[in-house]
């Protein structure tokens, strides 16, 4: 008898209703606001054939981190098309300093409540799709994020389905019926490599996982300071994982057995996340596996959910750090660098939970060296993502300590004793 299957066959057809990319986006009009798919899940063909329509105008693309080239955003384009980032990255950063593009300061949670609310009414969504199954249902694949709330809301959905979209579990599904035009593909992902972990990361490891407790629920995201958190909790026991996002180091952790998400009290025995970004490798551990469940971010990222789970670690990162404790994680002065992100969500959740841990990780110097991260003061225009009475645990390579009922004095006592030692004289 041969072995029984548990994926199930694509609905018979569909490939033959695909049309060409520049039919798809021919939905689009003038003055339309619409989304766009982020992260690995970024629509490029359909992006690509939209810039090539010379008669659109004052089209309103709203978006978080976009991977690949976003020739939208190009200079001759101004006017024509207009990027607006919830969260931004390096492609974008020039065109906002510039004003060819907009920036929305807002907690990740509560991105989704402007599209449900019709404070921003979408007319499309762009999304990248896995291909349907035999029950007729598409899958948002690695980013569910936001676009969850843009599938459900949006007049029309434009899709790329990609025969490489990994199906996921959890709120993911989108109807193929929902779809008014598809071009169908075969190609890879966008790959995010993982950085390399230097000694200073993995110094700053070694102290966050020293604070991480066997049965913690886990929240950190991409980067060097995660994976060498990550690569260093191996030997506990029974961790469980509730993040917005996930990258490679945390296949490599599942894979020592250290994760069992079986304390958890929401999402029990579940990996619960709202994207993920990373390489090959996480995209085939998502791939149809039951354990990882992905849900909005307005799900995700809920305080009152958060506060629910035991032992929550949140770890997140920061630009700079003022003695008082102000934390900015999405500027560099008045060039944005990032965004608001889940940051708050988590650091709020964290402190909440029942033995939680927030804690902010970031190496004590930037330039090679020659400034210090930890400051007197924050450079002007710079956002202040985290405030001095949300913080609480800051960690460099330096040590870690908890700020949390600290006075003034205190605290910059204690962040001068974590910074580098070529400028605590200057602190202090």
């Amino acid at each position: 008898m041969p072995p029984i299957s548990h994926s199930l066959p694509s609905s018979p057809g569909w490939p033959g209703r695909a049309v060409s990319a520049a039919d798809a986006v021919a939905h689009l009009k003038s003055g339309m606001r619409v989304f766009v798919h982020g992260a690995c899940a970024t629509p490029t063909p359909l992006l690509d054939a939209m810039v090539r329509r010379t008669d659109l105008e004052g089209v309103r693309l709203y978006h978080l981190h976009l991977a690949g080239p976003v020739p939208f955003a190009e200079p001759e384009h101004s006017g024509r098309f207009r990027s607006i980032s919830f969260f931004t990255g390096a492609a974008l950063r020039k065109p906002i300093e510039e004003e060819r593009a907009d920036f929305i300061p807002i907690f990740l949670s509560d991105i989704p409540g402007l599209f449900h609310s019709g404070q921003v009414p979408l007319d499309a969504a762009l999304l990248q799709l896995s291909p349907p199954d035999a029950h007729g249902w598409c899958s948002l694949g690695t980013s569910v994020d936001a676009a969850r709330a843009a599938a459900d809301t949006a007049k029309i959905i434009i899709a790329e389905i990609n025969e490489q979209m990994p199906r996921t579990h959890g709120a993911a599904h989108v109807r193929f019926e929902r779809v008014a035009a598809f071009v169908h593909t075969d190609r890879a992902l966008v790959e995010h490599a993982p950085e390399t972990v230097t000694e200073t990361h993995a110094r700053i490891g070694q102290l966050i996982a020293d604070l991480v407790e066997d049965g913690s629920v886990l929240q950190l995201g991409i980067g060097a300071i995660p994976d060498a958190v990550l690569a260093r909790l191996g030997g506990k026991r029974d961790l469980g994982v509730h993040t917005e996002m996930f990258s490679d180091g945390l296949v490599d952790l599942h894979a020592t057995g250290a994760i069992t998400n079986r304390l958890k009290a929401i999402h029990p025995n579940r990996i619960v996340t709202s994207f993920v970004n990373g390489t090959r490798r996480v995209f085939d551990f998502v791939r149809d596996n039951p354990e990882v469940e992905f849900h909005p971010c307005d799900r995700t990222n809920d305080t009152q959910l958060l506060r629910r789970l035991d032992r929550l670690v949140a770890i997140n990162s920061a630009i700079e750090i003022d003695l008082t404790g102000q934390v900015c994680a999405d500027s560099i002065g008045h060039r944005i660098f990032s965004g608001i992100g889940g940051q708050m969500d988590f650091i709020r959740g964290a402190a909440l939970s029942r033995g939680g841990r927030q804690i902010i990780a970031l190496p004590s110097t930037a330039a090679h060296g020659t400034v210090s991260r930890i400051v007197p003061k924050l450079k002007p225009g710079a956002g202040v993502v985290t405030t001095r009475g949300h913080v609480h645990w800051i960690v460099t390579e330096f040590g870690a300590v908890n700020l949390h009922g600290m006075t003034l004095r205190e605290r910059r006592d204690a962040l001068t004793s974590i910074a580098h030692p070529d400028f605590r004289a200057e602190l202090a």
